[in-house]
């Protein structure tokens, strides 16, 4: 037997898993972060469906990017309906009626920005080798 048949056929892509784990740390940290300044009441709105409307959004971004870490392939499904559901929020409070301080001065394209983070991590678990 010499080194080339005692290689696997499928070598696992270690980069691909490292940017995974890397970019979903980072979020849901982020989004945990969010959360507590939710319960802290720390940066509301005046608005309190918006707020709980968010903090579940939030609960549903970091429940899905753990089960993406993990390898389950559907929570990319609810990954991106977390995600594109909270840049919706965001334009309810930026259009809407909602009084949020982080519409002041942001152009409505600046929301789009948090669909970057989700599609490198979806590239990086489509294109990965099992």
């Amino acid at each position: 037997m010499n080194t080339l048949t005692a290689l696997p056929k499928n070598p696992p892509h270690l980069v691909q898993r490292l940017i995974i784990i890397a970019l979903a740390s980072l979020f849901i940290f982020y989004h945990v972060t969010m959360l507590s300044d939710f319960v802290r009441w720390h940066d509301q709105t005046s608005d309190a469906l918006y707020n709980c409307v968010q903090a579940a959004l939030r609960v549903g971004i970091i429940v899905s990017l753990t089960l993406v870490v993990l390898g389950k392939r559907f929570a990319l499904w609810t990954m991106w309906f977390s995600i594109g559901s909270l840049i919706v929020t965001h334009y309810w409070a930026h259009f809407g009626m909602v009084e949020a301080d982080f519409t002041i001065g942001r152009h409505p394209l600046s929301y789009l920005k948090g669909l970057i983070m989700p599609s490198i991590i979806t590239m990086a678990f489509l294109y990965r080798r099992r």
